[in-house]
């Protein structure tokens, strides 16, 4: 059975864990550090499985929008839901908080993640050249849009 609850500080070590394995340009101990004490728009959970840390997500709350930052899950843990356990939690807590959309970008080559993004009704809707550092490989910016956004873009 797979939990997603919020990250908290205490997860930070098999958090590490998870970003190593997914990752080639890992974040730090101190990014985490920053995210979880310091950075008031940050929104993180971790994905349990037998109460073992298997995956993490985030994402920034900026204004009326949700920007996320990452996904991963461990290899091994793969293609078992835990990244749409990861997604359904992103976006509840967006709903929750009345966002109007969320984005993100993810690499044009992985399909798979595409694939689950699209699933939650994520569309592309753009580029970003040569935005990954460690294959200078191009992103897909993705979007999600929730049902306020009509409502909102009416008050604009």
């Amino acid at each position: 059975m797979i939990e997603t609850v919020p990250m908290t500080v205490n997860d930070i070590d098999d958090v590490l864990k998870v970003e190593e394995n997914c990752f080639a340009i890992a974040w730090t101990r101190e990014d985490f550090m920053r995210e979880m004490t310091e950075n008031k728009l940050a929104i993180y959970f971790v994905a349990k499985c037998d109460g073992k840390i298997v995956g993490y997500a985030g994402m920034w709350h900026v204004v009326t929008e949700g920007q996320i930052t990452n996904v991963a899950v461990l290899e091994e843990y793969r293609k078992m839901g835990v990244g749409a356990a990861l997604m359904e939690a992103l976006i509840n807590e967006a709903i929750k908080r009345e966002m109007i959309g969320i984005t993100l970008e993810v690499k044009i080559s992985n399909y798979a993640a595409q694939r689950l993004y699209s699933k939650y009704g994520f569309k592309p809707e753009g580029f970003r050249k040569n935005y990954y550092k460690d294959t200078n490989e191009d992103a897909v910016i993705m979007w999600k849009y929730f049902e306020n956004y009509e409502n909102y873009a009416d008050t604009i």
